[in-house]
């Protein structure tokens, strides 16, 4: 048998500070969707998420909380597990960075760093934010805040280990110059060189004293200091794998706001590892609630268990890939997902699975393709939507196609029809939901199940995704798929 293709993808591990928002969702909702569509392709697939559960910001939030930091990240896990369930999201690792393995690793890279002289001895002074757990830039300040999350930021001079980033930075341009470090969209590739060309990366903290933090990975050559969070966090990737066999990441999902530090010292760390990079990094925008970011350290999120329960998991990963074009930024209404889901989930898809149901009353007919309807459906196009991560333009092209079969209905008016003609249209508006419902397994899976389930069709498998196939046979009575919204 031939070997299958690999397929790894990953999501940011989450910052394990508080519960976890929309946002957060967000990113795990492309990444299931790239999983699920890439396990259809009939490849072997890995997806990886989880939790970041060092660094001061978490030690000091578990104190205020009365809480012993680990009982504190045990908390906020469990509870971002219940999310992922709630949301139908089928991971294939779920890690934490107090993992004992993962602990384990992390020192072994810290000790090979620092063996290999790329960790040195020194003192590092820069303005820092906890909320972000990251160093800025003179840009990334104003006004003495945080200018994303606008607390102070305040000016650090201590004693730490250094990691000689600067050495990288020459083959990191390069490496992002020539897509052999892919960065999408290409604004944000754009973004990264015009930094790197004007600006002359620094060798960075890797370390805290252990007394300012001690909820942290201890360096293996200095019990006294603790790994800074970030150079424990990236390693996940590696450590998160099963088996290695899925290197190098195919694709790496994040927000904006830490774009930066994937696109600089996570590679030059995988170039220090003598590692393959991975193959691309996908940044998306943010969700805004009236124009800002949303953000648990700004206090302005929106519960994603709220709008699981409330319209389910398949109308929320609808509208937010419907409604936000992939890299930009979108803001969140609950009133526009109320109207995506009135206008184009139960008046478009759920109408059309009602009518046919109603008109084959109980059978599928045999028939022959129509290709009047059959060429309506612009495959090619989705399937180059998906392999270019452009999930809102595939979402788009398949809800035209549904469009083109409501159509198909008021031309062809199939209660005004006898004998095969009326078979034949009836047949290929079936086979066309037949289609649908394979395209959207991915997007929507439980609506998919519930339409397979009731017209008696095949778990979705891209080799079925040609016209034509549909067997005749019996449809059982479903409740709707979509009931409007008041």
């Amino acid at each position: 048998m031939p070997k299958k293709s690999k397929f790894y993808v990953t999501t940011p591990i989450y910052y394990a500070n508080a519960r976890l928002h929309i946002g957060h969702a967000y990113t795990t909702i492309i990444a299931d969707i790239l999983a699920r569509w890439h396990k259809m392709l009939g490849e072997d697939v890995f997806f990886l998420t989880g939790m970041d559960e060092h660094g001061k910001k978490i030690q000091e939030t578990a104190e205020s909380s009365g809480k012993k930091p680990q009982k504190f990240v045990d908390e906020i896990a469990e509870n971002a597990k219940k999310l992922w369930k709630s949301l139908d999201i089928e991971y294939d690792n779920f890690i934490r960075t107090t993992d004992k393995e993962h602990v384990k690793e992390v020192q072994k890279v810290l000790q090979k760093f620092y063996d290999e002289k790329l960790i040195y001895k020194g003192k590092y002074e820069a303005y820092y934010c906890t909320g972000c757990e990251q160093y800025k830039t003179a840009s990334e300040i104003e006004e003495g805040m945080c200018a994303l999350h606008k607390r102070p930021v305040e000016l650090r001079s201590e004693g730490a280990y250094l990691f000689r980033l600067s050495k990288f930075q020459k083959d990191l341009l390069s490496l992002i110059k020539k897509d052999k470090y892919r960065i999408q969209p290409i604004e944000r590739k754009n973004e990264i060189m015009y930094f790197l060309e004007k600006n002359k990366l620094n060798d960075i903290s890797i370390s805290r004293p252990k007394s300012e933090v001690y909820w942290g990975i201890e360096l293996p050559f200095d019990k006294e200091h603790t790994c800074y969070v970030w150079i424990d966090a990236f390693l996940n990737y590696l450590t998160g794998l099963k088996d290695k066999k899925y290197w190098p990441a195919d694709v790496q999902l994040m927000s904006k706001d830490i774009f930066r530090v994937h696109a600089t010292i996570w590679p030059a760390m995988l170039l220090a590892l003598k590692k393959e990079l991975p193959k691309q990094l996908f940044i998306h925008g943010y969700f805004t609630i009236n124009g800002q970011k949303m953000s648990k350290s700004l206090g302005n999120v929106v519960d994603p268990f709220y709008v699981a329960e409330k319209y389910g998991s398949d109308v929320l990963k609808y509208f937010i890939i419907r409604h936000i074009p992939l890299g930009s930024d979108g803001d969140f209404s609950e009133t526009a997902l109320k109207d995506r889901h009135n206008n184009e989930l139960a008046n478009k898809l759920g109408n059309l699975v009602s009518r046919v149901s109603g008109m084959c009353k109980g059978i599928i007919p045999s028939g022959i393709t129509d290709d009047s309807l059959a060429s309506r459906l612009k495959l090619t196009e989705i399937m180059g939507h998906m392999n270019n991560i452009e999930l809102d333009r595939a979402l788009a092209e398949i809800f035209a196609f549904i469009d083109k079969c409501n159509e198909y209905v008021q031309q062809k008016e199939p209660w005004r029809l006898e004998g095969k003609e009326k078979d034949n249209a009836l047949y290929n508006l079936a086979d066309s939901i037949r289609v649908i419902s394979i395209l959207i397994s991915s997007f929507m899976p439980q609506t998919s199940q519930k339409i397979n389930e009731q017209f008696n069709f095949p778990k979705p498998d891209i080799k079925n995704l040609k016209f034509g196939l549909a067997k005749k046979g019996i449809i059982n009575k479903a409740d709707i798929l979509f009931a409007k919204i008041e």
